[in-house]
């Protein structure tokens, strides 16, 4: 279930002021995992070298190396990088608020910290 409070933090770093409804979250999602990904063969790459990442990449951000027939890698233009890593940590940030929002912390010093989870 989609919360309100993720799909505003999940947009934070567009500069989207508001919510998404559920219903457009899920349409974001389901056409980002079911679209149409470009597979490359290694050996396409081989032969054709950073001209077939080039032309595999200029009409979607990433695109599947496989190697005998099975899905291998996955590149990407550098963009799409920083933006997927960018709401990897924009997603860790809003955890970690919610946690110290709900009292889910500890003021220990490490050594305490490591001590209680090696202890459990």
């Amino acid at each position: 279930m989609w919360s309100m409070a993720w799909s505003r933090a999940f947009c934070g770093s567009c500069n989207f002021r508001g919510y998404l409804t559920n219903n457009t979250l899920k349409n974001i999602v389901n056409r980002t995992i079911y679209r149409v990904i470009k597979m490359i063969t290694a050996n396409d790459l081989k032969t054709k070298g950073i001209a077939c990442l080039e032309e595999s990449l200029a009409n979607q951000p990433e695109a599947v190396i496989t190697v005998r027939g099975k899905e291998s890698f996955v590149v990407m233009k550098i963009e799409h990088y920083h933006y997927l890593r960018e709401m990897e940590l924009e997603a860790a940030l809003y955890e970690a608020q919610q946690d110290v929002a709900a009292g889910r912390f500890s003021k220990d010093s490490v050594d305490q910290h490591v001590a209680e989870l090696f202890a459990e």
